[in-house]
This record gives structure tokens, sequence and C-alpha cells, in this order.
């Protein structure tokens, strides 16, 4: 309950233990169900009217079953999308990873070769060199030393010859000289002989490297990672490729999955327009009693946009005489007519459900006399299979009670207070009468209250 301080302070309670008011409200909603005629968020509400037939109905099963396939065929349409979005974002690239794929397949650059054909770029460099240094150096030999010194040898052999000049000595050591540079002049040319070198060699070296770099520059990755970045371009073209046939198998088990919700949202309607029939026919054979022999109930079920519970829109409609026009159960009856067909209506509903305490607030406003007597009568009815408090003003209705309270104001220090008094035999005796004949009451009106609580 609630407790509502003279200082404004609101405490909620359940169980005597201190809760929230949301934790209150949504309790009570569940134990509590309040009809009234200007109640707005019950029976006259069209928006319930659909989880009223089904519960009716009985078709919680079949209920689950349609909820899941709608999920299902959310989450298989969500999935198509999102595949379709992906492949257009794909295909907005396409040219380019075919070129871009095309090009570095051509090339093939391998993982360590640009850092190995730089170093072999250097080799080659620095042979070439080498190679210049020695071959130059063997020019020299072949052209310049050996011939200066064989052509001395002979001048200074010819000189030798005429006489003794003391020319032996270096005679014998440019002969010695001739032999050395010989020796010299072949060692240097098997040398350079065994040093092979091609520039063409050279040349295809520095254009396979500069191409790699070219093109690690172009995708803005490292030369090192042109390889791996041509695999990733591969599966984007290969998903790409592939999607076609993805979406197609994503389609396929949409169309099923809407076809599997569609199927079972055709059972729920069938079932909720067989039922709907017995309830219009259980709620006719209600007003009958109710004095409304003429009026006419029905559950109208019309197509409306698919969703988790179907596609029905269900409202309960009216006419309360043959050949009148039908329409929402507020629009049409007046105020005792409504008060009837609600409480008609809630007596065929509460067998499917007969957890809550149903309220009714001066349900019985704009009936008397024998009506009365039957909305009374129905009122104690629903009382077998759950709890019902009524509030009313009317004696035929307050007899049918097992149990009875006077709700009544009081003045306390200036202050006026609500109370809820519970009554015993004679008071209730009394207070019927009151309800009878006024305040004045009179024996006649105690004789009333007793038929009256008798009946």
């Amino acid at each position: 309950g609630r407790v509502n301080t003279a200082d404004g302070r609101k405490t909620a309670w359940v169980n005597d233990r201190r809760c929230s008011g949301e934790v209150l409200r949504r309790l009570s909603e569940t134990l509590v169900e309040l009809h009234g005629q200007h109640d707005d968020r019950g029976l006259l509400n069209p928006r319930g009217h659909r989880a009223l037939l089904d519960a009716f109905a009985s078709v919680s099963d079949l209920l689950d079953q349609t909820r899941s396939a709608w999920t299902a065929a959310a989450k298989a349409r969500k999935s198509v999308q999102a595949t379709r979005d992906a492949l257009d974002a794909v295909r907005s690239e396409e040219e380019f990873l075919r070129h871009a794929v095309a090009e570095l397949d051509k090339l093939d650059p391998q993982v360590g070769e640009d850092e190995a054909l730089d170093a072999r770029r250097r080799q080659m460099q620095q042979a070439e060199r080498i190679r210049g240094d020695i071959a130059r150096a063997h020019a020299l030999l072949s052209e310049g030393a050996e011939p200066s010194v064989g052509e001395a040898q002979r001048w200074l052999e010819g000189v030798e010859a005429g006489e003794d000049t003391g020319l032996t000595a270096p005679l014998n050591a440019l002969s010695r000289a001739m032999v050395e540079l010989g020796d010299a002049q072949d060692g240097v040319l098997r040398v350079l002989e065994g040093l092979e070198f091609n520039p063409g060699d050279l040349e295809d070296c520095e254009a396979r490297l500069f191409e790699i770099r070219a093109l690690a520059r172009k995708y803005a990755v490292q030369p090192d990672e042109l390889a791996v970045h041509a695999d990733h371009l591969r599966r984007k073209l290969a998903a790409l490729d592939a999607g076609d046939q993805d979406l197609s198998d994503q389609e396929a088990a949409l169309a099923a999955a809407e076809a599997a919700y569609q199927a079972l949202a055709d059972q729920l309607s069938a079932a909720r327009r067989d039922k709907a029939e017995s309830l219009d026919q259980a709620v006719m054979a209600e007003l009958a009693p109710l004095k409304m022999e003429r009026a006419v109930f029905k559950t109208l079920i019309e197509t409306a946009d698919a969703g988790p519970e179907g596609y029905d829109a269900v409202a309960f409609t009216v006419a309360t005489n043959p050949g009148a026009p039908s329409g929402p159960l507020n629009k049409i009856a007046s105020g005792g007519e409504l008060s009837r067909f609600l409480l008609a209506l809630k007596v065929c509903l509460r067998g499917s459900d007969q957890t809550k305490t149903l309220i009714f607030d001066e349900i019985d406003r704009g009936v008397g006399g024998a009506t009365a007597d039957a909305v009374g009568r129905r009122l104690r009815s629903l009382a077998q299979s759950g709890q019902v408090l009524v509030v009313t003003h009317s004696p035929q209705v307050a007899a049918q009670g097992g149990y009875h309270w006077r709700v009544q104001k009081r003045v306390s220090e200036g202050v006026t207070l609500s109370e809820v008094v519970p009554l015993d035999t004679d008071d209730r005796v009394d207070e019927i009468a009151r309800m009878v004949s006024g305040d004045t009451i009179t024996p006649e009106a105690r004789a009333a209250a007793r038929a009256l609580l008798a009946s």
C-alpha cells in the first residue's frame, strides 16, 4: 500500500517492506484490475482488445511461436540488408581492386625481396668498380711497362755486345723483371677474367627494386608489406565475387523465415476469428439477463500491419438495437448500457485470468430495479472464481456482496478524512436500508434490506 503523511511525504509498502512507488505500481498492475464507465485503461481501450481476445482463445503457445518467428525474420532481414550494404560499398571499388590485384600479381613481390635486391645491387655496384680498377691496371701493364722494359733491355744488350761495360747485372735484373711483369700481367688477367659482371644484371636488379618501391609508395605500405597487402586485396575481391551467392543464400533464408512467420500468423488469425465468434456468442448470452437481449456485441478483426503478435487489429463493437450502427463501446452505449456491456464482457473473459482482484467503480450507474439485481448477481458470479471489490450506490448490487464496508467522510480538527468502516450483520442491514429509503431508516426499509440480503 501507499502511506501519505500530513507533511506530504509518500511511502510505498509491500508485505511490510518499503519499496519504490514504481515497484508498487507494477505489482498493482499484475494483482488488481480496475473497471469503471470512464476507465480508458481497461476494457474500453481498443489497444488492449487483441490481448483480451488472445487470453480468451488460449493461444499463448501460438503467440510465443509467432513472436519467435517474427524475431527470426527480423534478424534475417537485418542480415540481408547488412550484406547488401557491404556489397554496395565493395562494388564501388571493384575496378580499383581488380586493377590493383592484377598489378600486384604481375609483380609478385615477396617478403624480404626488397632487402635482398638492395644488397645484391650494392654488391654488383661494388664489383663493377673493382673490375674497372683491375682492368685499368692490366691495360697499363699491357700497354706501358712491359714494352718499355723490353726495349730498354734490347738497347742495353746491344751496348754490352761490343765491350765489357758492366751491364750484365742490370740486364739480368731486367730479364727477371720481364719475367715478373709477365707473371703479374697474367695474374691480373686471370683475376679480371674471374670477375664476372654483366651490366644487364645490375639494370634488371635496379629495375625490379625500383618497381617494388614504387608500388609500395602507391599503396602506402612498406615494401615488405606488399605481399600481405596483395593477399588482403585478393580476399576483398574474392568476397565480392562470392558476395552475390552469399546474398542469394541469405535472401533464401529470409524468404523461409518470412514464410514461417506468415504461416504462424495465419494460424493465429484463424484461431482469433474462430474464438471471436465464441466470445460474441458468450457475451450475447450474458446480455439477455442484463435486460439487453436486443443488443448486439461483435468482435471486429481487420488486417493491419504485421508485427510480433500477428497482423490482426481487434476491436470490441456494440449495437444497442437491431439495425442500429455498431461502434466502439464507449461511443455507442449509454452509461447504463456501457456498465452492462463491460460486466457481460468481463464475465466471459474472467476464465482467462483469475489471478487479479477485480475492482468495479460504480459499474451499476444508470441502472436500477431488476437490471441492478441482474448486475449484482453477475458480480457475485464473478466472485466465485476470484476476489471482486465493488463500489456501489445500488442496494440490489450491495446486497449480493459477501462482505461490506462503508466509505464515509468526517471532519476532525478542521481536516476532512475519508474512512473505510467494516460492517457487521446489523450494520449491513441498516446501510442497505439507508440506500433504499434515504437518511431516515424505516421498518419497511429494513425489511426490504433483509429481503435483498436473503435473496
